[in-house]
Parts: C-alpha cells; sequence; structure tokens
C-alpha cells in the first residue's frame, strides 16, 4: 500500500499513538505521519503508507491552518491548558480593539522564541527533559512565516484566532506571545489543525471511521494516491527509455518549449502509463534534471 490517509486526530492522543492504532488496524507494516500534533491538539494528521513516507517532507513544508483559542489573564509554564498556572491577571479591561491592535505584530515573517516545552534539542537533550527537571535555557528567536492571522470570535477572556502559517511555528507560543503583547498574559486552551496540504479537516476519517472500513475490506478507498501533495509541481512524462535513466539515478533532459525552469525545480516525471517515477530537481548549471526520489513501480491502493 502506498498512499496517505487524513486521519481525524482526537484529543488526548499523541501522533505517534495515531501512527500505532492505525498499523494495528491496517497491518500495514511501513506507516508514518507528517507534521507532529500536540497530544492536546486535534484535527488532520496525514497518515503515509508505505512509498508515501517518503513525500512526507512536502506536507511537513506545506501551509498548514489552525483554529486557536487563547485564553487571556493566565499564564502556564507549558503555554497551553496542561501546563502549572504561572500567573494571573485580570482581563475584564482587554477589549475586542486591543486584541485586534496586538495582533498586528504577529503577521507576515516574524521572529519566535521556541517554548521550553518542546521537543527542540539543547546539547543533545529535549528541552521538554530540561523543563521537567526545572531548567530553563536560552532560545534563539527562529523566523517563522504568519501568512493569515484573523480573530474570528471574541468571547472574553477567552479569543478564537485563525492562523495559517509555514513550517516550524509554536501556537502555543503565539498564543504566549499575544498574551504578554495585550498585556494580561495567555495561553492556548484549544487547538485543531483545519489543514494541512491539500487535506482540510472535512476530508479526514475518524478512528471509529476506519475501524469500520477495515471490517468492511474497504479501508485502501480512503486512501489518495502519494502524488495527492505534490499537485503543486510540473509533471513531465517520459518513455521506457528515460524512466529506466532515472530509475538509475541518472540525470535527464526534461524538453521544454516556452517554460524555463528555475535552478533547484523540481518537478513530476511520469511513465507512459501514469505511473509516479520520481520527483526530480533541475540543475541549471548543467540543463539537466536529477531525480531526488525515485519511486519503485508498485505504487497503487
Amino acid at each position: 500500500m502506498d498512499g496517505i490517509l487524513p486521519l481525524l486526530k482526537p484529543t488526548g492522543q499523541t501522533s505517534m499513538e495515531a501512527v500505532r492504532i492505525v498499523k494495528r488496524l491496517t497491518r500495514e507494516r511501513k506507516v508514518g505521519h507528517a507534521g507532529t500534533l500536540d497530544p492536546a491538539a486535534s484535527g488532520v494528521l496525514p497518515i503515509c503508507f508505505g512509498q508515501a513516507t517518503r513525500v512526507m517532507i512536502f506536507l511537513v513544508d506545506s501551509p498548514k491552518m489552525y483554529k486557536a483559542t487563547v485564553r487571556l489573564g493566565t499564564t502556564t509554564d507549558t503555554y497551553d491548558a496542561d501546563g502549572s498556572v504561572v500567573s494571573t491577571q485580570d482581563p475584564s479591561g482587554v477589549t475586542r480593539e486591543d486584541v485586534l491592535k496586538a495582533l498586528e505584530k504577529f503577521r507576515g515573517t516574524i521572529l519566535q522564541v521556541p517554548p521550553m516545552y518542546s521537543a527542540l534539542k539543547r546539547e543533545g537533550r529535549r528541552l521538554y527533559e530540561l523543563a521537567r527537571a526545572g531548567l530553563e535555557v536560552p532560545r534563539e528567536p527562529r523566523k517563522v512565516q504568519v501568512l493569515r492571522l484573523e480573530m474570528t470570535e471574541w468571547a472574553p477572556p477567552q479569543v478564537t484566532l485563525e492562523v495559517e502559517c509555514g513550517r516550524g511555528l509554536y501556537l502555543r507560543s503565539l498564543a504566549h506571545d499575544l498574551g504578554q503583547a495585550i498585556g494580561c498574559g495567555g495561553h492556548l486552551a484549544r487547538l485543531v489543525r483545519l489543514r494541512n496540504g491539500p487535506f482540510s479537516i472535512e476530508k479526514t476519517i475518524s478512528e471509529n471511521e476506519l475501524e469500520e472500513a477495515v471490517a468492511a475490506n474497504r479501508w485502501k478507498e480512503l486512501v489518495h494516491n502519494l502524488d495527492s501533495v505534490l499537485t503543486h509541481l510540473k509533471a513531465a512524462i517520459v518513455g521506457p527509455a528515460t524512466v529506466r535513466e532515472v530509475r538509475q539515478g541518472r540525470q535527464v533532459a526534461l524538453g521544454y518549449r516556452t517554460y524555463l525552469p528555475t535552478h533547484g525545480e523540481r518537478c513530476r516525471v511520469y511513465d507512459l502509463q501514469g505511473h509516479l517515477v520520481a520527483v526530480s530537481r533541475f540543475d541549471r548549471f548543467t540543463g539537466f534534471w536529477h531525480p531526488d526520489i525515485v519511486f519503485s513501480p508498485a505504487q497503487g491502493k
């Protein structure tokens, strides 16, 4: 089985626990997830089977959309509702306009300090391990992209946001930093991933639905082709001789007439039967396409 299942991960479950449940139900051996969701978060978690695990990076790098509920007035050590309360302030004086004004500084390319309770490493140790030991270490701010940030609901002391972002943004840090910017503190009370790449929450499959589909021997019908996450790349169709060269790892020329690729640009390569052969990258210095990811012929559901 090669393909991608957009799973609806429930709250209270780690992403790896979701993978183990899918493996147990489907009895597939090569299974992984594309983009970790915190246990307290729910929503879209793409599960990759077989060769689809090789395109997970495209899902990890793709824009994502979230619905985030921030509770103002209470700051926690983990920046979310699972942590211990660090401080409390009265948020009753905060207005809708205060929140809207504070949101302005979090749009576009911003610098964000990762939370201590994260899987990032410092001198070989996870930050959350240091945090649990009562240690706090300096963290370098990182550039992250906030493509869209809108307030969708104002129900004091809670504010609900819709966030579209690039890779590496911590919604917990966003909630914490928003509270600090407003001046009353805050934490992430609830988080739902609405979209990951091409998969929206409306297209997800719950664990109960998957279990029923497995029992009915139709679960493979729910799996999307692995190239469904590559549709943003241009495509080339090649003959048998070129397919052999690509599968041997050789760079090849892919004809173009009115289109000039940029250096490092990727494209999908298909054989005459429509099977995905490779994802190749263009080298402008040689004028050839080098295969980055080569797939074996078996890709069906």
